[in-house]
């Protein structure tokens, strides 16, 4: 098991409510123990959004396309700490400005090594600033690209299997904001529904102590 797979994630009941801690493997194990996550969408001043494409190497999902930046935060850790932390590690970006849009719960099992995402999803828009550097990990990213989120959500309708299957929540979110005062702030959200594992994700669904403890995706 890697280090990362040791790491803590945060469990939670279906309002983001805060009920526990586990190891991130053992929160992948099927059937899945719902969890919070973090996903970052990276949007340039014209609007495109950073891609980015799953390293060979990942437990959950490899090759697959998602988008700019995903990761657990520790128990009790900020979001926008833990987001910042995690676009440093996977792509040598940030810290940026994060917003959260919105909270998406999902399930998915992975059918190549049969893990289990089952997740409150915490959505956040990063601005990007023109001409920053960026240093993928490759044990992280395979290679990265620029979409037009209309067009990507065009493509996840017509065929989801190139893309991890939280991108159309993702995708969906930063296009129809969802979180009124969209704070960084853990949501309480009840009632969210949660998207089974064999449906395609489409439009409209729904310091180093902390580097240690808190988990990537």
């Amino acid at each position: 098991m890697s280090d990362r797979e040791s790491h803590l994630v945060e469990l939670v009941d279906e309002a983001g409510r805060a009920s526990g801690e586990m190891s991130v493997a053992a929160a992948h194990q099927p059937p899945g123990r719902l969890h919070r996550a973090f996903s970052v969408m990276l949007v340039a001043p014209d609007g495109q959004v950073l891609l980015q494409r799953r390293a060979a190497v990942k437990t959950r999902f490899p090759l697959r396309w998602a988008n700019s930046c995903c990761g657990h935060p520790m128990p009790g850790e900020s979001l926008t700490e833990a987001a910042n932390r995690r676009l440093h590690e996977e792509l040598g970006a940030g810290p940026v400005e994060l917003t959260e849009v919105g909270v998406y719960l999902y399930q998915a099992e992975d059918p190549t090594t049969g893990r289990v995402e089952f997740e409150y999803d915490h959505v956040l828009r990063g601005e990007f600033i023109p001409g920053a550097p960026l240093a993928p990990d490759p044990a992280e990213v395979a290679e990265l690209r620029w979409a037009e989120p209309a067009a990507l959500e065009v493509d996840l309708a017509a065929d989801a299997r190139p893309y991890a299957p939280w991108l159309g929540g993702v995708v969906s979110r930063l296009l129809r904001p969802t979180v009124p005062d969209a704070s960084v702030t853990p949501s309480a959200a009840a009632g969210l529904p949660v998207e089974p594992a064999t449906a395609p994700v489409g439009p409209g669904g729904p310091g180093d102590e902390a580097a240690e403890r808190s988990g990537g995706r």
